[in-house]
């Protein structure tokens, strides 16, 4: 096998899926192959623990040690991506390992044992809190395979309720832990449910609905109080090559560096005297809270009444350089001002407007670096019986288009004035 094979048979191994994809490249160097006859001890009582091993191909029996009443009776048959050796508190081994059959294992020494603590899902070296915002929010815990639990941060947007992109982002990193790192998200479809709680953990809960050699189909399920908030589905592809073309062009904007971010903006209009003073006042009170995204507008506030919407983003700070965290991030801001637009050609003066996603999909066709400048370019086409639709189209500088999207979102006009009503659903 040559290195990338290594490589992705190793990120099938559930174990080691979790870690970041640098972690899984520096084991497949370190590794060593290692086997087996019929009958040979793969590992007895009593020896030293010499690493972690990972049956390749073939299968073995654990049995109990000798001096125990099942002594004879194997314990469990281990078979292609079972390990062990990991985990145990003890430098010898506490039962027999025979090969059942011709046995192959690769073997990560003992002296690499460290490859597998990793500060983050994301990064093996550098804690969450040494990077941005945006990347600590999709940081996840591992509680169990394929079980992830995810946090609203203090820091993080809410909007009265878990942010949306915080969910497609986060369920989208649960399920890139569950799949070799050579696949990465290609598309991606949302239902949300019900509003999250910010003051409580999300469960997420990862289901394996397919592996194979080119494509991967993971089904997530975020939960709180025992109830499902939110699922998603998401296919996953190994890089291949193939016909291409792009039909979509650019639009003409200025680059981001000639455009205001949100801050600057507000600085604005604070002193700006075409806004009443009692709004400035109010303005200049409240806490301002900057995104973990930089958003920079393309359009002034004359187009606020057209139902679209063109911006330029990237994250706030440094991310880790594993491709999934990219993914996860486009899919967390994609989110952003996203289904407002429909209601763009409806505002007006002392308007009241509540509105709520009720799905989301997205297309990655190319690689994306979430880290450098994006346009994303929002449309919305319609909207009707409570319910406005969007598309959007992410570009990269080079006018590649990178990422297309749609969603629905529910619409509707506020019964009381200053006050927001449940939706019923």
């Amino acid at each position: 096998m040559d290195r990338e094979e290594v490589t992705e048979f190793l990120g099938q191994v559930p174990l080691l899926q979790c870690l970041p994809g640098s972690s899984i490249r520096r084991i497949a160097e370190a590794v060593q192959v290692k086997h087996y006859e019929s009958g040979d001890y793969v590992a007895r009582e009593g020896e030293p623990v010499d690493g972690l091993c990972i049956i390749l191909d073939g299968q073995a029996e654990v049995s109990a040690p000798g001096n125990t009443e099942e002594a004879n009776r194997p314990d469990y048959v281990l078979n292609k991506y079972d390990y062990f050796g990991y985990g145990t508190n003890s430098s010898v081994h506490q039962v027999n390992v025979t090969a059942v059959t011709k046995l192959t294992c690769f073997v990560l020494p003992s002296q690499y044992g460290h490859l597998l603590q990793t500060k983050t899902i994301w990064n093996a070296e550098e804690a969450a809190e040494n990077h941005s915002l945006l990347e600590q929010i999709l940081h996840l815990e591992k509680l169990e395979v394929d079980i992830f639990r995810g946090f609203t941060l203090p820091e993080a947007p809410t909007f009265n309720q878990v942010f949306g992109g915080q969910l497609i982002g986060q369920a989208l990193a649960a399920a890139s832990k569950t799949v070799d790192c050579l696949k990465l998200a290609h598309s991606l479809h949302a239902i949300f449910l019900i509003a999250g709680d910010n003051n409580m953990p999300i469960i997420y809960q990862v289901k394996r609905e397919r592996d194979g050699t080119n494509f991967a189909t993971r089904k997530v399920e975020a939960k709180q109080k025992g109830l499902v908030i939110f699922t998603l589905i998401v296919s996953f592809q190994k890089e291949e090559l193939g016909f291409e073309h792009q039909a979509a062009i650019m639009p003409a904007v200025p680059p981001p560096e000639q455009l205001l971010n949100m801050e600057e903006i507000r600085e604005r209009r604070l002193t700006d005297p075409r806004f009443p003073m009692q709004y400035r006042n109010l303005a200049a009170k409240k806490k301002f809270v900057p995104w973990p995204i930089e958003m920079r507008f393309c359009q002034d506030s004359g187009s606020q009444h057209k139902p679209s919407l063109y911006y330029w983003f990237k994250p706030r700070g440094k991310l880790s350089d594993d491709p999934a965290l990219h993914r996860c991030a486009v899919a967390y801001a994609s989110d952003l001002l996203y289904s407002g637009v429909s209601l763009n050609p409806h505002r007006e003066k002392g308007l009241k407007t509540y509105s709520l996603s009720l799905d989301h999909s997205m297309w990655f066709h190319k690689p994306v670096k979430a880290d450098d400048w994006l346009l994303y370019v929002i449309d919305s086409p319609s909207a009707h019986g409570g319910r406005g639709f969007v598309t959007g189209r992410m570009f990269n500088r080079q006018g590649e288009l990178v990422v297309s999207l749609t969603q629905e979102a529910l619409i509707r006009r506020a019964k009381t004035p200053g006050q927001t009503p449940k939706p019923k659903l």
